[in-house]
């Protein structure tokens, strides 16, 4: 008897068990079910006319949807955005899948499934049932510059091969055209039965030989009745040969002024198009060079400790605890962490800044970065998929298999284009054959052909995920990750950029500044209290306070009862006194007086400190300030967003008066002072109105706000949780690459409608000129060589013109 298992969401306790189960023998075919609260996972064994897909759906309406799972397929055969959309249909037509997109860029699949319905080798399976070979995706590092060099290699060897064969034919067609010597000349030798009998033999040559791609998977698409590109070559260049062979071996079945020979054309056509996939390889293999010198970073061996010796080792057998020793100008093996020694390392290809990173004992280490002069020890911590460069890789290839929301319309436009396209080459042929001029089947064939072959829908399919694929790559260079590729989109409309204060425009390690006791009270004594109080917080400013008591080699007393209040401070019992450290509105919630102290503190604050209130046992006895300086690069960072029409924020949950006197200071243009962390989000749609709005920051706190905002962009030096809850990652932590990110962004998305302005006008304006349709005005009837020619240019303009990002 059938049966599945779904891991599933929500169950928490025995009533979320029972409704499982209760809902899973509801369905009819069901005869036992059961639900494990510990596993987080439902079965059910069924007969009909039950099934899997129908147990999912159940369990998703009761409200303990299946988990999904995602998985990606590498493709090969993928020619045109038809290609595209015939592949997503097979996918998603498979029972289990939730979602999926695919990449005629990458020539990969990324689908969305629940595990127990399908599994990867299915859904590979319903694409070869398409005409397309499909597999598991494989480790990026062997294959995807092997894949892209393999392919241009065999095509450069095609169109070698349907060159050498086609130039004889060319010259025997065209020659006497061109030299009416030429033609005398072959009349009165080999005479022109024989030529085209040369010509018919080449042709054959070529169509069957290098064209036979295109036969054989034009062909099969026919006859599945889902036409795509190839099947438009295909039918053009056998509609050339099969007209031309017949005129050759049975010219009585043609018309006498329409006895006319076009093997050239069908060589040609051939010939042309091979030529401009080679191009096309060429290009895209430059557009993911990206993620090939990203692997490329990895070294493929490292020297170990073992024991008391030292041995070199693959990089794959190293496991978190390896102690590795790096000499001076290697570079870092997998990520680790310092032991000993101490120099500087080059983590550009990371963080994109040039400035080498300093090292010493604990510091972390990241793989693929370049000691610099000193040698240093590191012990492992992460190894292969677990490494920082395989996250980035990871994030990148992700980004760059995305589809954007602007590739609907192309996806609807192009599911019927094809179509629609061998509609037109047949009304086409109609037409001429009805009205056109004598010759009339030549020239109702010629132009039927030139509408099959001038019809372009690999630059549709290509036009936007070249440019996301380059665009993608370009920011991993810069130290900018698009975690998903319409992150892209939504940042280029981006119309508000809001920054968190705290460790995005500064160091995010204050100092203390200034110590104002009361009179009765020493400064030392107020530090070491409050000190005391704030040693087991985390908070930036707690160890600021910390920090500046140690350097006065002051000895702090343990703290008892310490309660943490977020976004005002905290309270402890030191030495039998109750001390409460925080901000003003910390004093008045514990109902402390602190009018006395309230000018002293808003002149602080107006000169970008904080000012810090302690209070001794219900009294406010002194005033502490801490600034924190403000990064190099944040006020360029303002002013280079401002130049390119944004308006700029800030959130902070400092003092107005400090807030604001930063803002002042970097030319910020609206703040939010004095907001809590779970106000955060609030205070964000307030400045956004209706306008888009990017949120950037890097704490645990902010990660409520990056997840709110159109757009989270998050600083690669923060929290895990931070980045986590964004779509773009900077890598350094270095403000300036907020500016980085939206001229990318807007350079990627101006390349895309670049490219679908050129992919949809070549298609509007040259088929009707292929149909003939200014030859009543006078205008040229196009050959089909020409009509090749610039079909193959289309796709290599669109690839082109995404390369020109690789210097945005």
């Amino acid at each position: 008897m059938p049966s599945a298992t779904f891991a599933v969401d929500g169950m928490t306790c025995a009533s979320c068990v029972g409704r499982v189960e209760r809902a899973l023998t509801a369905v009819p075919g069901v005869t036992a079910a059961q639900a494990n609260l510990i596993a987080g996972t439902a079965s059910a064994e069924f007969d009909s006319p039950a099934d899997a897909a129908a147990l999912a759906e159940v369990l998703r309406r009761s409200g303990y949807p299946p988990v999904e799972t995602e998985t990606r397929l590498d493709i090969e055969g993928m020619t045109c955005a038809s290609c595209v959309g015939r592949v997503e249909r097979a996918l998603r037509a498979v029972p289990g899948v939730a979602a999926a997109e695919v990449n005629l860029a990458t020539q990969s699949a990324r689908v969305r499934y629940v595990p127990g319905l399908t599994d990867p080798p299915t859904l590979a399976g319903a694409v070869a049932r398409t005409g397309y070979q499909a597999r598991p995706h494989r480790d990026t590092t062997a294959t995807a510059p092997d894949r892209r060099a393999a392919e241009a290699a065999l095509l450069a060897r095609r169109v070698a091969l349907s060159g050498a064969l086609t130039l004889p034919v060319v010259v025997l067609a065209m020659g006497g055209h061109m030299v009416p010597a030429f033609h005398h000349w072959v009349a009165g030798t080999i005479g022109h039965q024989t030529s085209w009998l040369i010509q018919f033999v080449l042709t054959a040559m070529v169509l069957f030989g290098p064209g036979r791609v295109f036969l054989s998977h034009g062909l099969p698409a026919l006859v599945r009745a889902a036409p795509e590109m190839n099947s438009l070559v295909a039918l053009g260049s056998l509609a050339a040969f099969v007209y031309s062979s017949v005129v050759t071996f049975a010219p009585g079945l043609v018309p006498a002024a329409a006895r006319d020979v076009y093997f050239e054309a069908a060589a040609t056509i051939v010939t042309l198009i091979l030529v401009g996939r080679l191009l096309e390889a060429r290009a895209k293999g430059r557009a993911g060079e990206a993620i090939r010198r990203l692997v490329g970073l990895r070294p493929a061996t490292a020297r170990v400790e073992r024991g008391d010796s030292v041995v070199e080792v693959a990089v794959e057998d190293l496991r978190p605890g390896d102690i590795a020793r790096l000499a001076p100008g290697e570079r870092v093996a997998v990520d680790g962490v310092v032991t000993q020694g101490h120099g500087w390392v080059d983590e550009s290809m990371l963080t994109g800044e040039p400035a080498p990173a300093e090292k010493g004992e604990g510091a972390i280490v990241t793989g693929g970065t370049v000691n610099g002069t000193a040698a240093l020890t590191y012990r492992v911590t992460a190894t292969g998929e677990d490494t920082v460069l395989s996250r980035i890789i990871r994030l990148v290839e992700d980004a760059q298999g995305a589809k954007l929301p602007v590739q609907a319309l192309v996806d609807r436009i192009t599911f019927w284009f094809v179509p629609v396209v061998m509609a037109l080459a047949v009304l086409t042929f109609a037409v001429w054959l009805a009205l056109g001029p004598e010759p009339r089947l030549t020239h109702a064939l010629v132009a039927a052909i030139s509408v099959l072959i001038i019809a372009c829908p690999c630059a549709m399919g290509l036009a936007t995920p070249v440019s996301i694929l380059v665009g993608t790559g370009r920011g991993a260079e810069r130290g900018v990750l698009f975690r998903r590729g319409d992150a892209l989109q939504r940042l280029s409309d981006v119309r508000v950029v809001a920054f968190d204060k705290t460790g995005t425009l500064t160091e995010g390690h204050p100092e203390l500044t200034d110590i104002e006791p009361e009179p009765g009270f020493a400064a030392d004594d107020i530090l070491r209290l409050a000190a005391a109080a704030e040693a087991r917080s985390e908070h930036p400013l707690a160890r600021a306070i910390v920090a500046a008591a140690q350097a006065r080699g002051l000895s702090l007393p343990d703290a008892d009862g310490v309660e943490a209040r977020p976004g005002r401070g905290l309270s402890a019992t030191v030495e039998g006194q109750r001390i409460l450290v925080g901000n003003r509105r910390a004093l008045e919630e514990a109902g402390i007086t602190a009018d006395h102290l309230a000018a002293r503190a808003n002149a602080l604050a107006a000169e970008g400190r904080t000012p810090i209130h302690v209070a001794l046992n219900g009294r406010a006895v002194a005033l502490l300030a801490v600034a924190d300086p403000i990064k190099p690069g944040a006020a360029e960072t303002i002013a280079a967003l401002h130049r390119s029409g944004l308006k700029t924020a800030m959130i902070s949950g400092d003092a107005r008066a400090t807030a604001e006197a930063v803002a002042r200071r970097l030319g910020i243009d609206r703040v939010s002072a004095e907001v809590l962390p779970e106000g955060k989000v609030t205070a964000l749609r307030s400045l956004a109105g209706n306008a888009p709005i990017a949120f950037v920051g890097d704490g645990i706190n902010d990660a409520p706000a990056l997840a709110a905002a159109d757009v989270g962009i998050a600083m690669g030096t923060g929290t895990d949780v931070a980045i986590e809850s964004a779509e773009v990652v900077l890598m350094g932590g270095d403000p300036e690459a907020v500016a980085t990110a939206v001229t990318l962004s807007r350079a990627t998305m101006r390349n895309i409608r670049q490219n679908l302005f050129w992919a949809f006008g070549y298609n509007v304006v040259l088929i009707p000129v292929a149909a003939g349709l200014l030859y009543p005005l006078g205008g040229p009837l196009l050959s089909p060589m020409l009509a090749a020619g610039a079909m193959a240019l289309s796709s290599v303009f669109v690839v082109t013109n995404a390369l020109r990002l690789r210097r945005a």
